[in-house]
């Protein structure tokens, strides 16, 4: 089951699945020979090479000695550090590449646009049409979430009545979703208690939501959506494929905030919150204000929980509680 998890978590870290076999031997045998670690992953010649070669190039792995031989892991904090910025680096090539194509869509053709393809939607009308898709979906939601928000009361009752429908819904939260006044608490937290499967990103490229694979709703920019109140519908269509494409690659650069996991023995809902909170980046004034305590309170909570953790830093807490299921 260990060996599982961290095949997973290499794998969210762009690390291929031979690199992924030796660097689990590594951690076993490591030093070693590489074709005794080769040997253990099932894995040799140039398959071996290639793979050993991926976790350097990532700085998990190198030499022990100053020969090439025997090799071992290396300490991941610099390696992690590189793969988390490779990682971004692609996140930021997706996102340009997209909003360039659609930015070169909507100068071309939105304006003159005619047939069904593509629909501005705007003012009172959006709310509507926001609940119209979340009644609308059989199969799944796959959502990009971040404010600002549209005053809709029902949007969390929307959310759970398709999921108690068995719609598979997949949200990717900004750092900004965590901390907006409530959010959490009231929003959030329902829904992934409820089943739905959410990820947290420091920031999300567009706010988005696509219905099965029959649509999407997007809107023209975060900023836009504030101004303008403004959003687009999107049919079956290159565009569409694009947007969907961009999901799924900001999906597998986020941050799992685990539901419907075991709650540990005595973990209060106040330091579950407070856990996702840290997991999503946010500040110390945002996760006291948000759990309903003082700063000196809020310290004081985050040292139990370390202990309880067995970890020396946040960061390695928040790690720990992914690892135990607590998030």
């Amino acid at each position: 089951m260990a060996n599982a998890k961290l095949g997973e978590a290499l794998r969210l870290l762009g690390i291929g699945d031979e690199a992924r076999r030796v660097y689990v031997q590594l951690l076993e045998l490591g030093p070693a020979p590489l074709s005794a670690i080769g040997s253990a992953a099932g894995l040799d010649g140039a398959e071996l090479t290639a793979a050993y070669g991926e976790l350097v190039d990532a700085g998990l792995a190198s030499p022990a000695g100053q020969d090439p031989d025997p090799v071992a892991p290396v300490p991941p904090a610099a390696g992690l550090e590189i793969l988390g910025r490779h990682r971004a680096a692609e996140l930021d090539e997706s996102r340009i590449t997209v909003g360039g194509a659609f930015e070169s869509f909507r100068r071309q053709r939105l304006a003159a646009y005619h047939d069904d393809l593509v629909e501005v939607v705007t003012g009172d009308a959006v709310g509507p049409r926001m609940r119209h898709a979340w009644a609308s979906a059989r199969g799944e939601i796959r959502q990009l979430d971040s404010p600002p928000y549209f005053p809709l009361p029902s949007a969390t009752d929307d959310a759970l009545a398709t999921l108690a429908r068995g719609v598979t819904q997949r949200v990717v939260y900004s750092q900004a979703s965590l901390e907006y006044p409530g959010q959490l608490e009231s929003a959030i937290e329902p829904c992934v208690e409820a089943g739905e499967q959410a990820r947290v990103l420091p920031s999300v490229p567009v706010k988005l939501v696509i219905i099965d694979e029959s649509y999407a709703m997007v809107s023209l920019s975060i900023k836009e959506a504030d101004v303008h109140n403004s959003m687009l519908v999107v049919q079956p269509c290159g565009l569409l494929s694009a947007l969907v494409a961009l999901f799924e690659q900001t999906w597998q650069n986020a941050l799992p905030l685990h539901g419907r996991s075991v709650r540990p023995a005595g973990l209060l809902p106040a330091d579950r919150r407070l856990l996702r909170l840290l997991a999503g980046g946010a500040g110390d004034d945002v996760i006291a204000r948000e759990i309903g305590v003082s700063r000196r309170t809020l310290f004081r909570r985050i040292q139990v929980l370390m202990a309880r953790l067995g970890a020396t830093s946040r960061f390695q807490m928040a790690l720990q509680a992914q690892r135990a299921g607590w998030l």
